[in-house]
């Protein structure tokens, strides 16, 4: 169903007539579907005494994480470093400012599309000196197949909706004069609050620290789609 082109006549208005009434719908779709990335985040520190030496170590850890990551191939669908910090540790007594040790962190982030090799991969990188593994966070594509499909679903409903109004009339529809996409603008947050993390031991530091594993099990995603509808009717004969 298309747009009605309006005659040239009879200029179109933003509101209906008896000659041409309007009817104004909402369809909605929301679908549960299996994720498609899982993310997971991994910070890397180092500690020194000096600036140097904390940034060679973690200049050396970091290469390491993402050559472990690397050699997972096409199951890792993108790789990015990206904050990354050399903080000084001032001593807590004596006169001056003197630095007693420095610490440097740096963040990668890796997005996975087999989930058979998370868990392998997780694992491998909690066991790593002064490495913490955070998520993982489960997603779709911004170009999922699942949003298009709530979409049509959700025109779909409109369509049906309005349908039923006009048949309850006694009356049909004439053309769709107007389709919002109200969700258009609505962006998910990227990194939804995490189930748990994993840490190395030399990054947890005592017992009492010790996080939550890490939850695996691919969570189900939501869709929703919601748009509104304008149609004009054949007018009624009430």
């Amino acid at each position: 169903m298309t747009a009605a082109t309006p005659d040239a006549s009879q200029p179109a208005v933003p509101y209906g007539t008896p000659e041409a009434p309007r009817i104004a719908v909402r369809g909605e779709a929301r679908l549960e579907v299996d994720p498609e990335i899982a993310r997971i985040g991994i910070t890397v520190a180092a500690r020194g005494r000096d600036r140097r030496s904390a940034l060679d170590d973690l200049t050396r850890r970091n290469a390491g994480v993402l050559d472990l990551v690397k050699t997972y191939g096409d199951a890792v669908e993108r790789l990015e470093t990206g904050a990354f910090s050399i903080t000084p540790e001032l001593t807590k007594h004596g006169r001056g400012e003197r630095v007693r040790t420095y610490h440097g962190s740096v963040r990668v982030t890796a997005e996975l599309t087999d989930f058979t090799a998370l868990g392998e991969l997780t694992t491998r990188l909690a066991d790593l000196d002064l490495t913490r593994v955070d998520g993982p966070w489960w997603a779709l594509r911004p170009d999922s197949p699942a949003h298009r499909e709530a979409r049509k679903k959700a025109v779909h409903e409109a369509v049906q909706r309005a349908r039923e109004y006009a048949d309850a009339l006694g009356t049909t529809l004439s053309a769709l004069v107007e389709l919002a996409d109200i969700g258009a603008e609505s962006t998910p947050p990227p990194y939804p609050q995490a189930p748990g993390r994993m840490r190395s031991a030399a990054y947890a530091g005592t017992a009492e620290d010790t996080p939550a594993p890490l939850d695996l099990e691919p969570q189900r995603q939501r869709v929703h789609a919601q748009i509104n509808a304008r149609f004009t009717m054949v007018p009624p004969q009430l």
